[in-house]
């Protein structure tokens, strides 16, 4: 006998969640670094709570990573992009990738914190059917810009994107978020140089660098080092900085002042928050007990 599974209904913006998202976030992308910095944490502590419940809830997910490129994935959405929770596909919004695509539930979770739909659906994220999937469908989630998962696609897409921008004559933006273990794949250089030859300024990198890959720190995987040269030998203008200091951020993903794409080394801890889960690659893809995550949610209630 067949089981018959609900089809979730879709995706649709929370309006009064992407409301209030669309005057706070003006504030905090017009506030200087500093002045927003407060605040951005305080959103990315309550994302790091529904990453947790989330994972829960599903019994699966990859939540060390999920908590180290949180405050990146915050400080674009709430403090430097111009996107549109109640109208997704606005024509003139900036783009997001999240090229670590197995990171899904920080991605999801941060967009349903902007309205991009309700935050009560992230329980549903990989149940069947569910469009919420393990890695971010485009075709299925608002705010998601492209489909990913296998790793090395994001930047050469955003890349594409920036360049489509500049045929186009249009002022938007381009933004992609990379782990560090993927850009030891080659179609990340051949699309870093494609980037620099064609001079994308509207396009800027950020790796989130927790130095921590699946199984192994990546540099007893494949070396990465001096990372900072390699991006500026592609031609790159590069900024490092302390990837969970919202006021690092917030500036690193200012406009670039050289006419170059801008690649931003964003040097973060996996499992960021948790103590327990801090630097401890067993948590790339380990679910928290329920017991473990109360103790998770209260140190992030502290």
């Amino acid at each position: 006998m067949t089981a018959i599974v609900d089809v979730p209904p879709p995706l649709l913006p929370d309006e009064a969640a992407a409301q209030a998202y669309r005057e706070r976030s003006a504030r905090l992308r017009e506030a200087p670094p500093g002045a927003a910095a407060d605040e951005l944490a305080e959103i990315s502590t309550a994302v790091r709570r529904d990453i947790l419940t989330t994972i829960q809830a599903a019994g699966m997910g990859h939540v060390g990573g999920d908590l180290s490129v949180t405050d990146l994935l915050v400080t674009a959405l709430w403090g430097t992009l111009r996107v549109h929770p109640a109208d997704p596909g606005h024509p003139g919004r900036d783009r997001l990738v999240l090229s670590k695509g197995h990171c899904a539930a920080a991605l999801y979770s941060a967009l349903a914190s902007c309205g991009f739909f309700p935050q009560a659906r992230l329980r549903e994220f990989m149940a069947p059917l569910s469009p919420l999937n393990g890695h971010p469908a485009r075709l299925k989630v608002p705010g998601v810009e492209t489909s990913t998962g296998p790793l090395g696609h994001g930047l050469p897409v955003a890349a594409g994107c920036a360049l489509g921008a500049r045929l186009r004559d249009e002022p938007w933006r381009t933004l992609v978020v990379l782990g560090d273990g993927e850009i030891q794949e080659g179609s990340n250089w051949e699309a870093a140089m494609t980037a620099a030859h064609h001079g994308l300024a509207n396009l800027t990198a950020v790796v989130d660098r927790n130095r921590l890959q699946q199984g192994d720190r990546t540099e007893d995987t494949k070396s990465l080092e001096p990372l900072d040269a390699k991006w500026a030998s592609f031609g790159w203008e590069v900024r490092v900085i302390d990837g969970h200091d919202h006021k690092a951020i917030k500036e690193a993903y200012g406009p670039s002042t050289t006419g170059r794409p801008v690649a931003v080394i964003a040097n973060t801890v996996k499992g960021k928050g948790v103590s327990f889960m801090e630097d401890r690659v067993e948590w790339h893809h380990k679910v928290p007990t329920d017991e473990q995550v109360r103790r998770a949610l209260e140190e992030l209630s502290r």
